[in-house]
């Protein structure tokens, strides 16, 4: 029997970003660890401040062949020379995206906790789904994405599915044969040692 492949990490940006320190700590993350995709996921309406963080961000990643995605900005996306759009509410935007972005941008949708709006995300098309939090978060209503969606999911959709939200080395344990990919970012960031949180995260895959 085939032992599934690893999932991937999809790497999620802070709200905010400090651009004298950022972008270097970006760059020993993705110089150290296998990473998929990045996700800029700033806080805020400043325009200037989106596409000075996003300039910096997107440099780092495309020097080493990384795709880049920003949150919920889809003309910021395109005028930026971003990878795509990941869109946080449901399936409502993914029809709107795809048709401004055009079909080799990459379109992503966060789900909650809703296989229902994860389908109709796919079906509009969403080139993958994110369900979360995984991890207990006292923000939001406190609803969960449990083991039960993944692995349901993983059976029977084929559209890529992101664990997201609190992770932890045990979550991570769990939900590896059931999830495409991890998308991590507070769990890192905070830390002096970014590279080094993340790799005792993937210690727990193997």
């Amino acid at each position: 029997m085939d032992t599934p492949e690893q999932p991937q990490i999809y790497l999620i940006t802070p709200p905010t970003i400090e651009l004298s320190t950022f972008p270097g700590k970006l760059a020993s993350v993705l110089d150290g660890a296998e990473i998929a995709c990045i996700r800029l996921a700033l806080a805020g309406n400043d325009e200037d401040t989106i596409a000075r963080a996003a300039d910096a961000c997107r440099e780092v990643a495309h020097a080493r062949d990384v795709a880049i995605v920003i949150s919920n900005h889809v003309l910021l996306a395109q005028r930026l020379g971003l990878d795509g759009v990941h869109l946080d509410d449901g399936a409502r935007s993914v029809r709107a995206a795809r048709k401004e972005l055009g079909t080799d941008a990459i379109v992503g949708s966060f789900c909650g906790a809703s296989s229902h709006d994860g389908m109709t995300a796919g079906e509009h098309g969403a080139d993958y789904v994110a369900f979360g939090p995984v991890g207990t978060a006292t923000l939001g209503d406190g609803t969960r994405a449990d083991k039960d969606l993944f692995q349901w999911w993983s059976q029977m959709i084929e559209v890529p599915v992101v664990a997201e939200g609190s992770l932890t080395p045990e979550l991570i344990r769990d939900l590896a044969p059931c999830t495409d990919f991890f998308g991590i970012g507070d769990e890192i960031w905070g830390s002096d040692d970014p590279l080094g949180a993340l790799n005792t995260l993937l210690a727990a895959m193997s």
